[in-house]
């Protein structure tokens, strides 16, 4: 378009572009490039919070099955321990306590290269310990396939159950399993909450979060009859998946590679919303950047395979893979918000100077509005009401630590790697 000054002159813009006002305007062609870069930086993005918001929606607790079936089962607890021993003894005791016939239960300590008295500990609270000394083939993996190996020879037990040494656990916990496998589940994951939330804002934000990834998740997917996944903390396995399936997973997240395995073999894993374990985290920075660095750098290198898990699992229309490949790419929370907010306001300044709504706004904008909506029902699930939310505006600082953890860290080994616990000195 031209526009006449008084004197007949061109003033203004040219569609190929050079200038508006005397100022410089993009081509067509830039403008166009730039669109096309942005929506395809969206897309993923949008993707994965739509997944993340189609699970949200299914959500809705399910009726719990009836807490007397499976009444005759046995149950071992494997305890997997590494220098634990300021907690072990609470938390065998609060094992014994669970709602199940003495006789049906017993508690397995591997108290595993221990440099401490974690052992005595142990066997003073009652547990039966058994004591691990491999230097070479050091880690949890390595401790829980000694457990359920024990376990398998002594065969007293129909299900293993797998706590953590500094979790404190819900006396349903067994009726919840056992009503689950007597339904013919043969892999259960409880859910997996925070013990200390009140520690310190990382606490109290963490326990925001395992409400999102861990329950809003699992929600989902139990009611898809897809696999919740396994989280390293409140597992349970019968004998028949051990003796079929043997555990030999000894990643950094051996439970992630290890419910991979059992989804390729066609077990899913079932979700016991109604049982918690409560797991001690850490609240200083130090300690949670070692603990989060391992999470991620295992599970970014499972992430590697999830492609092929995905283009095998389409061609057989195998759900189970097809959706714990989907969990895998999926980024985590606090970077896949960081990449929408950035897009968007990548495509708003586009926006601005195109002159016109880029194609990439909408999608930026609805993938904030789909992870908002995933983020509070997280939130309503945790039952921390005013706390939590004044948790979650410490997100900020939390993201702004994890982008410098992610430039400054190392990656980590496969071995035992312990954290310092609250009150403890580092």
């Amino acid at each position: 378009m031209t526009l006449n000054g008084p004197q007949g002159s061109h003033v203004g813009r040219s569609v190929a572009g050079a200038t508006v006002g005397g100022s410089e305007h993009p081509t067509a062609v830039t403008l166009l490039a730039l669109e096309v870069a942005l929506l395809a930086l969206a897309l993923p993005g949008f993707a994965a919070a739509t997944y993340l918001l189609g699970l949200t929606l299914l959500s809705r607790r399910s009726k719990a099955p009836a807490s007397d079936a499976g009444s005759s089962l046995r149950f071992d607890f494997v305890v997997p321990a590494h220098d634990e021993e300021r907690g072990i003894a609470e938390t065998v005791r609060s094992l014994a306590a669970v709602e199940w016939p003495t006789a049906q239960r017993r508690v397995l300590v591997v108290a595993d290269n221990c440099s401490d008295s974690t052992a005595a500990q142990a066997s003073r609270a009652g547990a039966t310990v058994l004591v691990r000394h491999c230097p070479e083939r050091r880690g949890k993996g390595h401790a829980l396939a000694s457990g359920f190996a024990r376990s398998l020879a002594d065969g007293f037990a129909d299900a293993v159950v797998v706590v953590d040494a500094d979790t404190l656990v819900d006396r349903n916990l067994l009726k919840a399993f056992a009503a689950r496998i007597s339904e013919g589940a043969r892999a259960v994951q409880a859910d997996y909450a925070v013990r200390n939330p009140d520690a310190g804002w990382r606490t109290r934000l963490m326990s925001v979060a395992f409400s999102i990834f861990h329950g809003v998740r699992s929600l989902g997917r139990e009611r898809l009859k897809l696999s919740c996944g396994l989280r390293g903390n409140g597992m349970c396995f019968t004998r028949q998946l051990l003796t079929e399936i043997p555990y030999d997973a000894f990643s950094i997240v051996e439970d992630v590679e290890y419910g991979l395995r059992l989804g390729a073999a066609g077990h899913r894993v079932w979700y016991a919303g109604d049982a918690r374990v409560h797991g001690e985290m850490v609240a200083s920075a130090a300690a949670s950047a070692s603990q989060r660095r391992r999470w991620e750098d295992g599970r970014a290198e499972l992430r590697r395979r999830a492609p092929g898990l995905l283009l095998s699992a389409l061609p057989k229309a195998d759900g189970i893979v097809a959706d714990l490949a989907i969990d895998l790419l999926v980024p985590p929370l606090a970077r896949l918000g960081t990449y929408s907010v950035l897009g968007a306001a990548a495509a708003g300044a586009l926006s601005l100077w195109a002159g016109h709504l880029v194609a990439a706004l909408p999608f930026f904008g609805a993938s904030l509005a789909f992870l908002g909506v995933y983020i509070l029902r997280g939130w309503q699930l945790s039952g921390t009401g005013r706390v939590g939310l004044e948790a979650l505006a410490y997100a900020p600082v939390y993201l702004a630590w994890k982008m410098a953890l992610r430039v400054r860290g190392a990656r980590q080994g496969q071995e035992w790697i312990r954290t310092a616990r609250q009150g403890e000195a580092r």
